[in-house]
């Protein structure tokens, strides 16, 4: 029960981070009192700007609060450097590398396409998870949750604006959608394998480290022309939200992911399509219609129902 909970809770976290992200790649009508953000044109390269941010402020603080959830994760960092914990390492490493993807995949399709959409896209990992535990894990899909996958692929594509299907839209969008749900999907599989060697909180400190590390290695190399002509203070405002929604989602998840498995997590990841949209609907006031309200439903519904079926 207590690993349901986490993973439910972190759902509302990564529903509001995303949110934020689409204020500040687009101006939003916020709570129907005024217009703000647009701070940022969404681009992979703002995208490292804004995880570099992000994370700024997020590490320290996931620092300060695993040290005393856990008080060995220290130790379990120094523990790395030696050559037996190579294993350990490399999949550290991979988690940060795979959460640096993800993240800087999906901010750039919520600057290009709906929120929403593009999170609902993006909640298509489930089936990548499943494949992924298959191959890895040994956990084959059964001919029913293949059904269901399927039927998580015709939702995703009611989802895309109409306008798109003739060239209107931004496909750059939906396709960055699926490929940072590929690489999340990847992201957890790495998680619970690497939960043989590393506490969960080690593990999804060590992953944001990283993050931070490679965001910054990113900008080094592409730094950011006309920096000073950037809205700073609300870009830092909007940054520590998000960066404070964004541990707090991570923490929850990883640790549901010890208690129940990566494939059941995310299943039950399912909710966040439909919460998706109930939260830029109040927030922003975003709107979608009644075809891609039906797709993001049909996907709700889908991966809802896939850790039913054994």
């Amino acid at each position: 029960m207590l690993g349901f909970i986490l993973v439910l809770l972190s759902s509302v976290f990564f529903c509001i981070q995303n949110v934020v992200v689409r204020i500040l790649f687009a101006e939003q009508m916020l709570l129907g009192v005024g217009v703000t953000g647009g701070f940022l044109t969404p681009t992979l390269h703002n995208s490292f700007l804004l995880l570099l941010l992000r994370m700024v402020l997020a590490v320290p603080l996931m620092g300060l609060l695993t040290t005393r959830l856990h008080p060995a994760i220290w130790r379990d960092v120094k523990k790395l450097t030696h050559p037996r914990e190579r294993r350990a390492l490399g999949h550290a490493i991979a988690g940060g590398l795979l959460m640096f993807t993800y993240l800087a995949l999906l901010y750039v399709s919520i600057g290009l396409i709906a929120t929403a959409i593009a999170l609902t896209l993006f909640f298509t990992f489930p089936i990548f998870t499943a494949l992924l535990s298959w191959r890895f894990l040994g956990q084959r899909p059964s001919a029913i949750q293949w059904g269901i996958m399927a039927c998580i692929m015709v939702g995703s594509a009611f989802t895309i604006p109409a306008e798109q299907w003739t060239g209107g839209g931004s496909w750059a969008g939906a396709l960055l959608g699926v490929a940072s749900g590929i690489a999340y999907a990847t992201y957890t599989v790495n998680a619970q394998k690497s939960f043989d060697y590393l506490h969960p909180l080690t593990y999804t400190w060590l992953s944001f480290a990283l993050t931070l590390v490679f965001s910054a290695a990113c900008l080094v190399v592409w730094p950011i022309e006309h920096a000073q002509d950037l809205a700073w203070t609300p870009i830092w405002l909007w940054s520590l939200v998000s960066g404070i929604v964004t541990f707090s989602g991570h923490m929850l998840f990883n640790s549901g992911i010890k208690y129940i498995g990566a494939t059941l997590a995310a299943m039950l990841g399912s909710a966040n399509p439909a919460l998706t949209v109930v939260l830029a609907w109040v927030a922003i006031r975003e709107t979608l219609a009644t075809v891609q309200l039906l797709g993001v439903g049909i996907v709700t519904a889908s991966v809802a129902s896939l850790g039913r079926f054994k």
